[in-house]
C-alpha cells in the first residue's frame, strides 16, 4: 500500500499536501509541485488570498515563483482529504515562562487528522523535542481520524532546515534529515523528499534521533553566539574592538567563524529551549545551554544600556532623547518581524524615558503594528537625531554612506550604534561620531 504511493504521487494518481504554508511550509510547497499535485493549507485565508493573487508576502520565492505555481492553495481544511502524503510545516513557538508551546502542532495534527484517509503518511517538519512525534501528534491523530497509527496511516519526521532569507542555502541544497516509524515508512518518505532535495536526504535511525539532530543543530548555534555576546561585553569593558579580535582569531584554520548580535527568530532563540524542558523532564537540569539562552536573551538591554551611558558622556539628556533605529526584522534581508529581539532595544529604551523612531523598509509593517504595536517611520524622514542604531544588515540599510547617515542627526555629537558592525569603524570615529558596536 505504502511503497506504491511514490509512483502514485509520481503519476499525479494521489497528491501531496502541506499543512502549514509560511517561511518553511510555502517553498517546500512549490519545490514539490514541479514533480507532484500539490494542496497547500493554511487556517490564514488572508496569507492564502495573497497567494493566489501571485504575492509572496515571505519573500522566499519571490511573486513570479507564486504566480507560476501549480500548488492548489486554499485555506478549506476538507481539501486535504484528497491528499495521500501529508508534510506538516508548522511553527514551534515558546511561551512567556520559555516551555514549549505545542499549540500550533496539535491544532494542525487535529486539522489533519480530522481529514486523514487511510494509507497515508504523515511526515512532521515542526523542530520539537524528541518525543512529541510518537507521543504528542500521534494519539491526536489517532482519536480524530479513528484510524491506527502503523496500519491505517504511517508516520514520520523529516527537520527542516530552511534558513529565511538565504538564497544560496535553499530546500534544494540542503540535506535533508529524514525517519519514519517503521523501514516501510522510512524508504516511501526518502524517495518523496529525494524528488526535490538535491543535496539528498539522511536516513536517521529513528524518529526521536531525527528530533534530537534539529534541536541540537540550534543549540550549538545559540551556544556558540552566547560565547561571542560574553566576549563582546567582556572586551568592551577592556576598550577593545571585538570585531578585531575576531578578525585576527579568525586567521587560525579551525577557529569557529561566529559573531556577537542579538539571537532572534523561530530557531536558534527557541530550539534550546524545547530540548532543556525536555531535558527537565528527565531530572537534568541543563547547565550549558540555559547559560548561552541567559546571556542571548539579555543582549537587547545591553545594547540600550550602552546607548544611554553614550547619551550621557555626549552631554545629551536622556529623557525625551531622539533616537532612530534601523531595521525591526529579526534577521537581514527578511519581512519576519515574529521573536525579533529589537523589540528589546524598543522596551529598555522607554524604560529611560526615550521613544524611539523606528524604520524598516523590508519588514512586514502590518504584522509589526499587530504584534508589537509599532509603528514605522519613513527612513527619509529621520531628522534631527541624537542617536542612530543600525540594527538588522538588510542590503536596503549596506548603501547608506557617511553623507546619508550624517543627514540624520541634528546638533551635538553624533552617536552611532552599530549593532552588526556594518561600517568603518575608523572612518566614522574619525569624523567625530561616537561609535559603538558589539
Amino acid at each position: 500500500m505504502y511503497t506504491s504511493l511514490y509512483e502514485k504521487l509520481l503519476n499525479k494518481e494521489e497528491k501531496l499536501s502541506l499543512v502549514g504554508l509560511g517561511y518553511v511550509g510555502m517553498p517546500i510547497a512549490v519545490a514539490f509541485a514541479k514533480k507532484v499535485d500539490v494542496v497547500g493549507f493554511d487556517l490564514n485565508a488572508k496569507k492564502i488570498e495573497l497567494y493566489k493573487s501571485g504575492v509572496d508576502p515571505t519573500n522566499e520565492v519571490g511573486d513570479d515563483a507564486i504566480k507560476a505555481t501549480t500548488v492548489d492553495f486554499t485555506a478549506d481544511e476538507t481539501k486535504l482529504r484528497e491528499a495521500k502524503f501529508h508534510i506538516v510545516a508548522v511553527p514551534t513557538p515558546v511561551n512567556d515562562d520559555h516551555t514549549p508551546d505545542l499549540t500550533p502542532v496539535a491544532g494542525a495534527s487535529q486539522i489533519l487528522g480530522r481529514n486523514l484517509t487511510k494509507g497515508s503518511v504523515v511526515v512532521f517538519e515542526s523542530t520539537v523535542y524528541p518525543g512529541v512525534t510518537e507521543d504528542v501528534c500521534i494519539p491526536i491523530l489517532e482519536r480524530e481520524s479513528g484510524l491506527k497509527c502503523g496500519v491505517d496511516f504511517k508516520i514520520g519526521y523529516s527537520p527542516e532546515r530552511i534558513n529565511p532569507g538565504d538564497k544560496v542555502h535553499r530546500l534544494e541544497t540542503i540535506t535533508k534529515i529524514v525517519s519514519g516509524m517503521d523501514d516501510e515508512a522510512l524508504d516511501v518518505i526518502a524517495k518523496v523528499y529525494e524528488l526535490v532535495i538535491e543535496a539528498g536526504v539522511h536516513r536517521a535511525e529513528s524518529i526521536k534521533v531525527a528530533e534530537a539532530a534539529k534541536v541540537i543543530e540550534n543549540s550549538q548555534r545559540d551556544i556558540n553566539i552566547a560565547f561571542m555576546n560574553e566576549l563582546s561585553i567582556i572586551f568592551n569593558k577592556m576598550g577593545i574592538d571585538t570585531q578585531s579580535v575576531l578578525k585576527a582569531a579568525g586567521t587560525k584554520w579551525n577557529f569557529l567563524k561566529f559573531y556577537p548580535g542579538l539571537v532572534g527568530g523561530h530557531c536558534i532563540g527557541v530550539d534550546p529551549y524545547y530540548l532543556t524542558y525536555k531535558a527537565e523532564m528527565m531530572g537534568y537540569h541543563s547547565q550549558i545551554i540555559l547559560s548561552g539562552r541567559r546571556i542571548n536573551d539579555d543582549m537587547g538591554k545591553y545594547v540600550a544600556e550602552n546607548m544611554v551611558k553614550k547619551l550621557i558622556a555626549a552631554d545629551k539628556p536622556v529623557k525625551n532623547a531622539k533616537v532612530a533605529i534601523l531595521g525591526f526584522t529579526f534577521k537581514e534581508n527578511c519581512p519576519d518581524t515574529r521573536n525579533t529581539k529589537i523589540i528589546d532595544i524598543v522596551n529598555e529604551l522607554k524604560e529611560y524615558g526615550i521613544t524611539p523612531v523606528v524604520a524598516d523598509p523590508d519588514a512586514d509593517a502590518d504584522e509589526a503594528k499587530w504584534l508589537y504595536g509599532i509603528e514605522f517611520d519613513d527612513i527619509s524622514s529621520i531628522k534631527d537625531m541624537d542617536a542612530v542604531v543600525l540594527a538588522v544588515a538588510h542590503d536596503s540599510f549596506k548603501q547608506f554612506d557617511k553623507s546619508s547617515f550624517d543627514a540624520m542627526y541634528g546638533d551635538g555629537q553624533k552617536i552611532m550604534i552599530d549593532i552588526k558592525g556594518l561600517l568603518d569603524r575608523k572612518e566614522y570615529e574619525g569624523a567625530g561620531y561616537s561609535y559603538w558596536r558589539l
